[in-house]
């Protein structure tokens, strides 16, 4: 076996791995998945899985399955599969051979149900749900046998047929297994095997109208494709008894192993998918790819990027004891610290106000050049316009020339201030309209500064940045925030929903340079003392360009927490 450069921080799952590999376990053979069902968009807990999963094959030269478990046609659709698929591959990871689905083995999982059956092991159960319920009984409470369990193995294959068949009702009964009863795990006492569920499929259409349960599909899926290694959560540990029985009550061709690891949670968030559904069919939010979405397809929008995410994950230990609640702040650190890094700067001017350059020709272009990025020569460099009228920012500008330099480090009336990149100006006079308001700043350049140090007697309180007011794009800007104003709102007093941040999107217009604007969708930026932007995977293009703020430049919560 070849051992890859990918490396992933020491875990007791790289350990077992490991040992595996150096015990001759499996052949030395590695061989994970990952197992989604396709009843919503991945969120920020599947990419960690996805990370995982596919970093440990990659890690011990191994490969790993993207494969469906589709055995719930009720809830499942082709759009999430199509969906599952597209982020996988956005996050720099390829499954090994054809996507795989629970519905590829339903004719193996059907006779493995008739071998338990023929065995005594399994039987037709005809209670309610609410007597099952009564007889399954507490955790400190053995549960009884139902009267249906000591039907005939004849008896059962006829039924079982007649289910197959549709020729019962949907919840008239279930197969199950045929355990104990009185077992301290619940998930031992004759779990449900088999479904009637009468609902087309995305992928048999109408073939089937019984389902196997995840329980009963999962582990013979592993077992079917050879994975040697099964990672599941936490909240798996106590089904990995029935994993294990159903592996050594079946004919199956391997013998894989579960394994469970602590779940992500993030602060400021959800990540149930019957909670994010919500969010969505309530129109709450814009779709499942909405910016403020935890999911990949949402986090992907929004500029989040492939190996910021997995930076993250590398960032959260994987536990096999404890689940991991991180503060959203640190995927907040990880973006940041990777779009400093990768991300081109441009110039954007929000809430404009015009400066008027008295000593700069009307109609004349100066063309000037910038870095694209101030530690990285080989991103190259972007051309700015400078005309007589340019934008700065409005609170860039103060009249009260008493203000320290200390306090106040752009532009005051009657001093100067440098443009970035471009010339040291010097505001002269301030033109206001009849409600007193600021809109217009008449002001003079220094010759003979753009690049080069301010002559003798001239001071520039700081750097703003601007834009040309006639060489700019006007620009659809869409400031995401924090989803929930809660740092837990799944145990927030009243509904998750009312925890939603009223201030989580803004939505403004900001003057940008002509390039960035022309940049094709998911191009990063950093706005100048604005923040991280990307322009939009679906709504930018160079006739309509909006962006949508991925980050701030800085942690704005820690100060209002």
């Amino acid at each position: 076996m070849t051992v890859s450069d990918t490396k992933l921080p020491p875990s007791f799952i790289t350990q077992v791995v490991q040992d595996d590999i150096a015990a001759d376990v499996h052949g030395g053979k590695v061989l994970t998945r990952f197992p989604p069902e396709p009843n919503g968009y991945l969120h920020i807990g599947h990419a960690r899985s996805i990370w995982l999963n596919f970093g440990i094959a990659e890690m011990f030269g191994g490969e790993c399955n993207l494969r469906f478990d589709d055995t719930n046609p009720e809830k499942e659709e082709q759009e999430y599969v199509d969906a599952i698929k597209e982020d996988v591959s956005w996050l720099g990871y390829q499954w090994a051979g054809d996507v795989r689905y629970a519905s590829d083995y339903f004719d193996r999982f059907h006779e493995w149900a008739l071998y338990l059956i023929k065995a005594g092991k399994a039987y037709v159960c005809h209670l309610t749900a609410e007597q099952a319920s009564e007889y399954r009984g507490w955790a400190t409470k053995p549960g009884k046998e139902s009267p249906y369990r000591q039907r005939s193995v004849e008896e059962n294959l006829e039924l079982f047929e007649k289910m197959r068949l549709g020729e019962f009702a949907e919840g008239e009964c279930v197969l199950r297994a045929k355990i104990d009863m009185t077992s301290p795990n619940m998930n031992m006492r004759d779990p449900i095997l088999y479904r009637i569920r009468k609902a087309s499929h995305h992928q048999t259409g109408d073939k089937w109208c019984i389902y196997p349960s995840y329980d009963f599909a999962h582990g013979q899926e592993d077992a079917i494709e050879g994975v040697t290694h099964s990672i599941c959560t936490l909240e798996f540990r106590d089904h990995r008894p029935l994993y294990d029985w159903f592996i050594e009550n079946l004919p199956v061709p391997s013998r894989p192993r579960q394994y469970e690891m602590g779940r992500l949670n993030l602060s400021y968030t959800v990540t149930s998918k019957r909670k994010l559904k919500r969010l969505v069919d309530e129109n709450i939010v814009a779709g499942w790819n909405d910016p403020r979405m935890p999911t990949i397809s949402g986090m992907r929008r929004r500029g989040f990027t492939p190996s910021s995410l997995r930076k993250f994950c590398e960032m959260v230990p994987v536990s096999d004891k404890n689940n991991s609640d991180v503060d959203l702040a640190i995927l907040e650190r990880a973006i940041r610290d990777d779009l400093n890094e990768s991300a081109a700067r441009a110039m954007c001017v929000m809430e404009p106000l015009k400066v008027t350059i008295l000593n700069f020709p009307e109609g004349e272009v100066e063309t000037m050049t910038a870095p694209c990025h101030p530690n990285k020569p080989e991103m190259g460099e972007r051309k700015l316009s400078f005309t007589r009228e340019i934008y700065i920012e409005r609170d860039d500008f103060n009249e009260d020339s008493s203000l320290s330099r200390k306090k106040f480090k752009r532009l005051v009336l009657g001093e100067w201030v440098r443009l970035r990149s471009a010339y040291i100006i010097k505001a002269e006079e301030v033109v206001k309209n009849e409600q007193g308001e600021i809109v217009e700043i008449k002001a003079t350049l220094v010759p003979d500064t753009v690049g080069a140090d301010a002559p003798e007697g001239v001071r520039p309180r700081g750097v703003i940045h601007w834009v040309s007011a006639s060489q700019c794009a006007e620009i659809e800007v869409r400031k995401y925030d924090r989803l929930f104003r809660t740092e837990s709102p799944d145990r927030a007093e009243g509904e998750f929903s009312d925890q939603i941040n009223p201030e989580s999107l803004k939505i403004m217009k900001g003057y940008l340079e002509l390039d960035a604007a022309n940049a094709e969708p998911e191009t990063h930026f950093q706005f100048e003392r604005e923040g991280y932007f990307v322009a939009d995977q679906y709504d930018h293009s160079a006739e309509t360009p909006v962006f949508n703020m991925t980050i701030g430049l800085k942690d704005t919560w820690s100060s209002k927490e």
